[in-house]
């Protein structure tokens, strides 16, 4: 599988052929946003129109290599927010941009109904096949992406809108909401149904986006099948691990409403955590977060420690969680070859089930 291209500008060029001499001046008064890829387009484009007769285009694909996952010049893309040179594409209505992936909003849009759904109300349970055959359907109607659009269901066309869709929310969430309906789990605990979500807290007009994972497609767990909500329309694709790009910064996670069921064969699981059974003893995640307190985090360091990785603590293990514990773990996991969000320090039930085998 070919690895495609990411660049948050145009690649500089060694042509010298008139566009790309002006293209390259566009470039370097560009403020250094995404937004400077469309403005070479204009500029490019201007140039052809003034140079007509005298020479023909060059390629497109000799200057703008295909980016799966990266909109069109003309489109603002999952990892863009327009700025004042940029241009909404044919679904979008323009000054209604408040967020990358659209602000958190009722169905339908922000004139529609039902309202927000109120604080601690219940999560709608669904099953994983569920999850799955709502993405399909708008896999199969080839649904536009639109940061301010609303399908005909009520939900966003954006991918957090897509998530929400799949999941059964009663409104359409951000990139910035999704992990309050949802669980950490580790790279070795995803199921079809969970997902693969980058929010970058410090700029979320930068990279932040939202997949659904549909299954591991190799036995090595490299690639996986991601559905996804992306210009030009929703699509099924087959996906490095973690995403074609800031691949290290997208983190896995299960949503809250998730009840015993199956999709694609897979097995079925509640909540954040395999059957107990998978891994004897496993007293749960929640055992092991920030202020966390029990004999499962004293017996947890202990057997770290009895594994050769005691070099993290300044003392012996003790009944409350902390940073020694999570690095300990840390370094446990990549002892495993676990790399990214499987290896977090936080141990789910396959780390359970290795430390204790």
């Amino acid at each position: 599988m070919e690895t495609p291209v990411f660049e948050e500008i145009a690649p500089a060029s060694d042509c010298d052929c008139p566009g790309c001499r002006l293209g390259r001046r566009a470039l370097s008064y560009a403020p250094g946003r995404p937004a400077a890829r469309r403005a070479l387009v204009v500029a490019v484009g201007t140039a052809t129109a003034c140079a007509a007769g005298a020479a023909a285009a060059l390629p497109a694909a000799a200057h703008a290599p295909e980016r799966p996952g990266d909109p069109a010049d003309e489109t603002p893309g999952p990892h863009d927010t327009p700025g004042p040179h940029d241009t909404p594409g044919p679904h979008d209505t323009p000054g209604t941009y408040d967020t990358p992936q659209g602000e958190r909003a009722p169905l339908h849009g922000p004139a529609g109904a039902p309202a927000t759904p109120e604080a601690g109300a219940p999560l709608p349970e669904t099953t994983r096949a569920q999850i799955i055959e709502r993405a399909k359907t708008w896999v199969a109607a080839k649904v536009p992406y639109s940061m301010s659009s609303y399908w005909s269901d009520g939900y966003r066309q954006d991918c957090s809108g897509y998530v929400s869709m799949a999941w059964g929310l009663p409104a359409n969430e951000w990139t910035g909401s999704l992990g309050t309906f949802s669980d950490r789990v580790t790279k070795e605990e995803l199921q079809p149904g969970d997902i693969l979500l980058f929010h970058n807290e410090a700029d979320p007009e930068k990279g932040s986006h939202v997949v659904i994972f549909g299954g591991w497609t190799d036995t090595a767990h490299t690639q996986y099948t991601a559905y996804e909500q992306t210009p030009p329309h929703t699509r099924q694709k087959t996906t490095p691990y973690a995403y074609w790009n800031n691949s290290s910064r997208y983190l896995p996670y299960r949503y809250k409403g998730v009840v015993t069921g199956t999709a694609g064969g897979a097995p079925a699981a509640t909540g954040a955590a395999h059957p107990v059974s998978a891994a004897p003893g496993y007293p749960g995640r929640a055992a092991f977060r920030p202020g966390a307190h029990g004999d499962q985090v004293t017996r947890l360091g202990e057997q770290l420690v009895k594994k050769g990785y005691g070099r993290f603590y300044t003392a012996g293990p003790g009944p409350r969680w902390g940073e020694a514990d999570r690095r300990a773990v840390e370094a446990f996991q990549r002892a495993q070859g676990w790399r990214g969000g499987a290896a977090d320090g936080f141990p789910g039930p396959e780390t359970w089930r290795r430390l204790f085998a």
